[in-house]
This record gives C-alpha cells, sequence and structure tokens, in this order.
C-alpha cells in the first residue's frame, strides 16, 4: 500500500510539472516609444522555453491596442543582395518557434510583438502589461518598459 501512495504521488506531481509556463522565461522586454500619430508599437525580448515550445500569439488591454501580432523581417521576394542588400518587409507569421533551451531574440529589425491600431502613443517610461500565447506552455503575462532604445 505503501509503495502504491508514493506511486501516486510520483505520477501526481509528474503530471503538476508538465504544461503550465514554468519552463518559458523572458528577460531583456521592452517596447519603443513611439511618435505621434503613429498607430503600431513594436516590443523586444528574449524567450526561452526549457522543453520547446512556439509563441503563438499575444494580447493587450484594449485601451493599448486593438490586437497584438507576431512579426518578422524578411527579404522581399525578387530583391536582390548583389546590390548590396535585399530589399525587407515587415509580415506577420503564425508562430515563433522555441526550441528547447535556446532563446529566441525579439529585437529591432527581427522578430519582434507587434502592437496594431495603438489607441495612444507610446510614451517613455510607460508600463504596458503584454500577454504572451504558447503552443504547450500557460499563457505568460510580462510587464514591458517603453523605452527609447534597448536596455
Amino acid at each position: 500500500m505503501r509503495r502504491l501512495i508514493l506511486l501516486l504521488t510520483a505520477l501526481a506531481l509528474a503530471v503538476a510539472g508538465c504544461g503550465g509556463g514554468d519552463d518559458i522565461s523572458i528577460d531583456g522586454e521592452w517596447a519603443r516609444n513611439s511618435p505621434k500619430n503613429v498607430k503600431m508599437g513594436a516590443a523586444y525580448m528574449n524567450i526561452t522555453s526549457a522543453d520547446g515550445d512556439a509563441l503563438v500569439g499575444g494580447s493587450v488591454d484594449a485601451s493599448i491596442a486593438e490586437r497584438v501580432e507576431i512579426h518578422a523581417m524578411m527579404p522581399v521576394e525578387g530583391s536582390s543582395e548583389e546590390e548590396g542588400m535585399a530589399m525587407m518587409e515587415m509580415v506577420e507569421i503564425p508562430r515563433l518557434e522555441l526550441p528547447a533551451g535556446e532563446a529566441a531574440v525579439l529585437e529591432p529589425g527581427g522578430y519582434h510583438v507587434m502592437f496594431i491600431n495603438i489607441a495612444e502613443p507610446f510614451e517613455i517610461g510607460q508600463k504596458i502589461d503584454l500577454t504572451l500565447q504558447f503552443e504547450k506552455a500557460d499563457d505568460v503575462t510580462v510587464e514591458i518598459e517603453v523605452m527609447e532604445e534597448a536596455p
């Protein structure tokens, strides 16, 4: 009977450890301040998943922005690097893979979280609660500080 209780306890602990946001770590989070009359904003950070996962979405309060999307900078089809630099365009992506133990770097000119139709321009010192959604892990809410440049 004692073995059965130990086995069930171990099983319960193993199940409790599955999923959840415990395997997600986020650091270096910040958002760029925005000029007046701009309707978009961007946030950057490093996201690491201990077990491997994917960032699949995000959300903010409607008082901040209409919606949040995951974006990447991609070469424009047909542009040539022979001329010095390929033209780049910003595109929405449905997911950002998070390989186990590797930091996904969201930075200017690369992957980023895009705020669409912001209610007011982002001002230096402002703090924004951003909820990130993952394929396996529970949602994680991070406080993003608006800055002029990366911390």
